[in-house]
This record gives structure tokens, C-alpha cells and sequence, in this order.
């Protein structure tokens, strides 16, 4: 994995000024601690940072063949058969890297290259004879990717702080930001970056760009069609599409490990892994994360009912791996909320996010690619929202009413974050693909979309940046677009096979895992439950407020939250978040808004 960052501009000579893209792709320098790269062209300037992951002496950034230049991000993991493919054709390489196999794929195909690829990415290509740009990145938005437009051309950046970096662009966010911040927050309407004029590449999508005009176009979008298989046949094609994920994903030159809470998702690829590693006659390693205190203070509520632990216990001892377990200390856990903050240029998931980015920094020690089993909730239906009654909004965003009580009257009128959340919801929906069915599947398929849109967008986002702010390549094989394809045109009565959250992919691996983590209720990423957390940033809100120039005084009625801290959260027990985020957690997220606004010097634009 890495960071990508690029200067076009037709107006004028670039090849002089290594200055202006050395400095935005210095901003991201935690993507890629190996080497870095740039590229100087009259009308382009490109930067890389490298994670070496795949042929590490041989596969530098920026990597030039003719003339096209290419910087990416991500890993390909059908890359072999490409290059066999390429090479068929006439091509030579000089390298093992799948850059090259991309770059390639480019020169031989053009645009049409995407179709081919298999992986997660986000790369540019910059062809010096033709002026001209090519954006793409991949169909789940697995890696990110922003831009801004200029008058007379473009920059691009893996991270929002590496646009920052430049001078032409002021941070700045308007009230279409804030109200997305305080409704959808910490999620984000796709394509939407928070900061004023600060756009992003949505997933599956193109951008093409020229002297003469610039176009953007989707390339990859799911597809509804009749499901043709019965239940046997999709039993076995979900696990056939899941370990053949797996398997892909396992191709390193470097040390892989598997993130293992002892739930169904994370089981699954370690049953995997193991006994593809078992193959070579190694053994897989296996990480999980705990916190200071929780056999104390755990408290079981309708989304997390148990401890991890003795599941981990039970697939270590049956996959024979070597296991660690991190335990987070509360006062890592609440200083670490700042590194979040800075790794996603917004206010965060709070301690959700800080606890991946200190699990991901211990990883680091002896690993650099892990698996995880992100994304199966959103594609199998793991959620607790997919049970309940349905709801025309999103069924994660919970009081919003009561959050939005906490702003100035003036900033209430201005924002209408209930509008605001409505609003987004019905032009979600109205985007969502044709479906072949009757009116209640198409609810039920709506909220899947939904799902993958919205709440799945914002977990990919934490897994890159938390993990790459740690020097970690995170895999998520869940997220395999064919997989994705497949099983969106199961129907719902068959995912839900065995009336079990996630039914069919249980049935699919019913063989594989002890039959006790299959038949173990979901559980949320794991989050801390003790008091001290809750007294940590409460006080560190309390000294937020101290400060006369903090943007919480210009939003926040400074009343509400002296009565915020003084409860400790409990007006917000239900989280207004997910399944993880309550009054804790808002509370770290009011801390967050402050520390956002006074370290990018945000001015904040009222209409």
C-alpha cells in the first residue's frame, strides 16, 4: 500500500517546482515509511510513497514506460495472470511489481484496463505526449482518492492533508459541511469530502482529463438479476467465491497475518489462511484487541453480548496459530483520539478508530499485511437493522434531534441536520440500481444498498486510514467484487438461512469452523466499557471549553454541554452511531470537532 499525490496544469511550466508536490506528498509519508518517489513533467508533477508489500527492490514509484507514468495506491491481486495475459501479447517486463502489470494493462487497453483488474486501488496515469490525465479507482472504494478542479487543471491525493498542503486550496468548510458532519458524521455522502471544494473520486468511477474538457464516468456499478441457483448451489458458491478471495489475497513478499476476534467473519479467512500456510508448513500469526478493564466493566447491550476471548481460544487451538493479544490501555486509547482525527482529516469514529490505529501499531512490529473481516456484515446482512422494522432513514444515524439540541439556535435554523439527513436519504435511494422482484424485496435490497453506500464506505475508510497512519496493509476479502456480485441477487430468505444473521455464509462454512463459533451470535468490533474513558474525555472536553477561542463555543450551546460532560454521556446511552458509538463516544467526538477545526485552521463559512 501507499500514497499518491499529482499537480496538472496546463497554464504553465511545472517541471521547475519539485517544491510543491515534494510538500503534499511529505503530508502523507506515514502511507509509505520504505521509499518515496516524484515525477516532473511540463504539465504534471507526481508523488509516491511506498509500503513495500510486492517486489520490494524493483517495483519503485513513480514508474514510467514510454510515455505514460503511473503512481498508485492498493494491491492487484490477479496481477500473475495478467502479466502471463500482457506478455502473450508481446509485452516485456522488467519488474515483479503489479504496478507494471497495471501500467500495461493501460498502455494495451486504455480505460478498458479496469475491467481486468481484480484488487484494491486507486492510480493515476499521466500520458506526456497526449497531456493527459487518467484517474480510477476501485469498484468497493476500498482506496481513497480526492481531488480539487483548478482553472486550468487538477491535483489529486490519496489524503485530504496532502491537498491542504497546496496553496491554492484554503480549508474551509461551509454549512453543507457542517450539517453533513453533525447528521451523517462520522460518515460521509460519497463523492463528498466536507471540506469546501474538495471533491472525491467515487468508488467503480473514472476521471479523464484533458486541455480540453475533463469527464468522469462510472465503470462498475452491482447489477440485479434473478438468482438461479438453489440453496444447496449458492451454499456452495459462496464458499467457493469466499476462499478463492482468500487465497488471492494471501500473495505477499512480506509477513501476512489475520485479525481474529473469534466471530464468524474474521474465523472464516483464519480457517482459510491456516491451512494455506499449513501448505508451505507455516503458521499463520493471529491478532486480537482487548482493553483495560472490560472483564470488569463490560456491559452486555442488544449489540454486543459477549467478550471475545473464549472463541479466540477455541479457533486458536484448532488452527494451531500463533496468537497475541493487544490490550489498549483507557489513556492510550483517549490520546490517540488526535492521531485519528489527523489520519482522517475530520472528526472520527473516537476510540473505534484510535484502538485500530494502537492494534494496528503493534501488528506493525512483526507484520505489515493482515486480513479482516470488514464488509461480510454489510454484504451478508449481519447487522441488527436487518431484523428490525424498517425505517425510511438510515437505520445506523440514531438521535439526531438530540444531537442536533446541543448546536446554537442560529446554527438549528441554518443546518436543519433532520432535513438534511432525510434529504440525503431519499437521494440515496433514488440511486439505487433496477431490482428484479416484488416491493418488499426491494425494500429489504434497498437497505443492503444503503449499507454498502453509507455505512460500509465509512468502515473502509477507518480500516485504510487507521491501518496505513500505522505502516499496515489491511485486506478486506469480503470486499471482493465478485463476491459483492453474487451475493447481492441472493434472495433474502436465503441469506437468512436458519433464521441466523448472515445464514447463508454460516451454512457455507457449517464444515469448515467448530460448530460453536458458527453458531455464535454477532459481535461489533470490540470497544472499551470503562469509566475511566468516560472520565478521560470528559475532562478533556472540560478544557476544551476553557479555551475562549474554541469552534465549539461558535456551534455548541456551551450549557448542554457542561450537562453532557456532568452525565458522562448518558442522555446518548443508545448509540447515535452504529452499534458502538454512545455518550462516550460523543463526547470524544465533540473533542475531536475542536482539535479539527484548531489544527487545519478551518474557517468556518456561515450563509
Amino acid at each position: 500500500m501507499c500514497g499518491i499525490t499529482g499537480i496538472v496544469d496546463f497554464s504553465q511550466d511545472l517541471s521547475k517546482q519539485r517544491a510543491l508536490i515534494t510538500n503534499m506528498t511529505e503530508t502523507i509519508a506515514h502511507r509509505g515509511p520504505d521509499s518515496d518517489g516524484h515525477f516532473l513533467s511540463r504539465h504534471a508533477l507526481l508523488g509516491h510513497k511506498r509500503l513495500a508489500i510486492i517486489d520490494l527492490v524493483t517495483g519503485a514509484q513513480p514508474m514510467t514506460k514510454g510515455a505514460f507514468t503511473i503512481v498508485y495506491n492498493g494491491e492487484v491481486y490477479n496481477a500473475n495472470e495478467l502479466r502471463v495475459q500482457l506478455q502473450q501479447l508481446g509485452y516485456h517486463f522488467s519488474s515483479t511489481s503489479d504496478t507494471e502489470v497495471i501500467l500495461v494493462s493501460y498502455i494495451q487497453w486504455k480505460e478498458h484496463c479496469v475491467d481486468y483488474l481484480n484488487g484494491i486501488f486507486a492510480f493515476a496515469i499521466w500520458d506526456d505526449e497526449k497531456d493527459q490525465l487518467f484517474l480510477c479507482r476501485d469498484r468497493l472504494g476500498v482506496k481513497p482518492l480526492f481531488y480539487v478542479e483548478l482553472s486550468t487543471g487538477l491535483l489529486f491525493a490519496s489524503e485530504i492533508k496532502a491537498l491542504l498542503a497546496h496553496p491554492s486550496v484554503k480549508a474551509e468548510v461551509d454549512s453543507d459541511g457542517l450539517a453533513a458532519l453533525f447528521s451523517l458524521g462520522p460518515s460521509r455522502i460519497q463523492g463528498h469530502a466536507i471540506f469546501k471544494g474538495i471533491k472525491e473520486l467515487k468508488p467503480g468511477y473514472i476521471l479523464c482529463m484533458n486541455r480540453e474538457k475533463m469527464v468522469s464516468w462510472r465503470y462498475w456499478d452491482i447489477e440485479s438479476k434473478e438468482h438461479m441457483d438453489n440453496e444447496q448451489q449458492t451454499i456452495e458458491q459462496v464458499r467457493q467465491l469466499v476462499t478463492d478471495a482468500v487465497c488471492r489475497q494471501l500473495v505477499s513478499d512480506v509477513p501476512i497475518c489475520t485479525m481474529l476476534s473469534g466471530g464468524l467473519d474474521s474465523s472464516i479467512l483464519t480457517a482459510i489462511a491456516a491451512k494455506q500456510l499449513a501448505f508451505h508448513d507455516k503458521t499463520l500469526a493471529t491478532y486480537s484487541v482487548a482493553y483495560e478493564g472490560n472483564n470488569k466493566h463490560f456491559q452486555t447491550n442488544a449489540f454486543q453480548t459477549t467478550q471475545d476471548e473464549y472463541w479466540i481460544e477455541i479457533m486458536q487451538q484448532r488452527y494451531g496459530t500463533k496468537h497475541m493479544q493487544i490490550e489498549l490501555q483507557q489513556r492510550q486509547l483517549v490520546d490517540a483520539l488526535t492521531d485519528a482525527m489527523h489520519l482522517k482529516d475530520m472528526p472520527s469514529m473516537a476510540d473505534v478508530d484510535s484502538s485500530l490505529y494502537l492494534f494496528c501499531k503493534e501488528i506493525k512490529k512483526n507484520h505489515v499485511v493482515a486480513l479482516s473481516g470488514e464488509c461480510a456484515d454489510e454484504v451478508f446482512g449481519g447487522y441488527p437493522w436487518f431484523y428490525s422494522q424498517q425505517q425510511a432513514s438510515f437505520p445506523w444515524l440514531r438521535a439526531t434531534r438530540e444531537r442536533e439540541g446541543l448546536l446554537k439556535k442560529k446554527w438549528q435554523k441554518q443546518l436543519r441536520l433532520a432535513d438534511y439527513l432525510q434529504n440525503t436519504y431519499e437521494e440515496a435511494v433514488a440511486q439505487m440500481p433496477s431490482f428484479v422482484g416484488d416491493e418488499e424485496q426491494r425494500k429489504r435490497q434497498q437497505l443492503f444498498y444503503l449499507n454498502n453506500q453509507f455505512f460500509m464506505q465509512t468502515l473502509l475508510e477507518r480500516n485504510d486510514r487507521m491501518s496505513m497512519g500505522a505502516g499496515v496493509e489491511v485486506r478486506v476479502p469480503f470486499a471482493d467484487h465478485t463476491i459483492i456480485e453474487y451475493v447481492w441477487n441472493i434472495p433474502w430468505e436465503m441469506k437468512n438461512s436458519g433464521a441466523m444473521e448472515k445464514g447463508i455464509l454460516r451454512q457455507a462454512f457449517r464444515e469448515v469452523l467448530p460448530l460453536e463459533v458458527v453458531e455464535r451470535k454477532k459481535n461489533p468490533y470490540p470497544k472499551t466499557y470503562h469509566p475511566l474513558y468516560t472520565k478521560l474525555v470528559s475532562q478533556r472536553l472540560t478544557e476544551n471549553l476553557q479555551q475562549k477561542d474554541s469552534v465549539l463555543h461558535e456551534l455548541f450551546e456551551r450549557d448542554q454541554l457542561e450537562q453532557l460532560i456532568a452525565s458522562g454521556g448518558k442522555s446518548f446511552q443508545v448509540p447515535w452511531f452504529g452499534q458502538l458509538m454512545a455518550g462516550p463516544q460523543l463526547l470524544a467526538y465533540l473533542n475531536q470537532v475542536h482539535e479539527w477545526v484548531e489544527h487545519y485552521r478551518i474557517n468556518i463559512i456561515s450563509t
